[in-house]
């Protein structure tokens, strides 16, 4: 009896927020160790969740498991998917050599398999090497995700982020029209499959915009709480020197160009209310919060994003829900309040 008053309490005094989920191949598995944990929070609530590539996987089978049964249920098809990825990737050629396995460091750099992979994506184009653009992923979100019954009701906001390769501008898919297309469309790079073709308009990887965006957060949602999980690291105490970490870098300061430019507009907002500038409430104070494990991820291999080997993804789920433990321990009051990163010092 006195479980179930505590529980009506926490719910009673449950914190609101957005969830802004980063894009990173296989390094998304960091963030469904996010989730799982944040959905055994009942004093955190979550309104909308703004996804770019692996992040835009992970919001739409959190979404469709919160509209069929509850955080319970979320937990589980979270789970299940990513089992799934595990168990493709054993027939894969990806996979770590025992020099890789040995190193610790999750990558593929000593595998055969990748180094004829990247050869061959660097030599032929995705339209030559996969002409009926086959991904495998598609059927396994059709198979978990209920896309149809996500349109017509959602528990939650979503906003899944994809480039126009016409126009070089983002595209913002929203509930009504989120299919697994979209999903593909969302993390989909240049180099390893064809652009994916929406309403007569072609898309790669949103990442290169909006990794993720935050906007629609922001106009769209009422909270004013953004929590970031972050996948991509910032910063890098070491200078790169192989092609392989040369290139991973430029993608890493790449992916993360658009959302220091979000950040840098809040941060000028924010002074400007703490000024006394804006006094009409016309501009919307912004809380910024971040989940994140850079002192882990600058530890990979720099082809760790396409290593869905069981145990890696194992490994980064147990840390990403080690750090939300973490951080709901250190933050979760502040939520609605202040934010909890210092926005200057970690973004500009």
């Amino acid at each position: 009896m006195q479980t179930k008053i505590d529980t009506l309490a926490a719910v009673a005094e449950a914190k609101m927020a957005n969830l802004a989920l980063q894009g990173g191949g296989a390094h998304g598995a960091f963030t469904w160790g996010v989730l799982d944990r944040l959905l055994k929070e009942p004093r955190l609530e979550i309104e909308g969740i703004s996804a770019t590539s692996a992040g835009a996987v992970n919001a739409v089978v959190l979404a469709h498991g919160l509209t069929v049964g509850g955080r319970e249920a979320a937990a589980n098809v979270l789970a299940e998917f990513w089992q799934r990825v595990a168990q493709a990737a054993e027939w894969s050629g990806l996979q770590p050599s025992w020099l890789d396995r040995i190193t610790r460091n999750y990558g593929l750099e000593h595998s055969p398999a990748y180094f004829f992979f990247d050869f061959m994506s660097r030599v032929f184009s995705p339209y030559q090497l996969n002409p009926f653009n086959y991904n495998p992923l598609k059927s396994l979100l059709e198979d978990v995700v209920d896309f149809e019954g996500l349109r017509r009701r959602c528990a939650i906001k979503l906003f899944l982020c994809a480039t126009n390769v016409r126009t070089g501008k983002i595209r913002v898919f929203t509930n009504e029209e989120i299919g697994a297309t979209h999903v593909l469309a969302s993390g989909c790079l240049p180099l390893y499959g064809q652009a994916m073709e929406i309403d007569g308009e072609h898309y790669w990887d949103g990442g290169y915009l909006g990794n993720p965006a935050l906007f629609p957060l922001i106009y769209e949602c009422k909270t004013p709480d953004i929590i970031v999980v972050h996948i991509n690291p910032s910063e890098r105490p070491a200078i790169p020197k192989t092609s392989q970490e040369i290139i991973n870098r430029i993608n890493e300061i790449s992916f993360n160009s658009s959302l220091l430019r979000e950040m840098r507009a809040i941060a000028f907002v924010t002074k400007l209310i703490d000024d006394g500038k804006i006094t009409d409430g016309s501009l919307k104070r912004i809380f910024v919060h971040a989940i994140e494990a850079d002192d882990v991820m600058q530890q990979l291999g720099p082809m760790s994003q396409l290593n869905a080997d069981r145990e890696f993804l194992t490994y980064l789920r147990d840390t990403g829900a080690e750090r939300a433990e973490h951080w709901l321990a250190a933050h979760l009051n502040r939520v609605g309040i202040s934010s909890t990163v210092d926005i200057r010092a970690e973004y500009l």
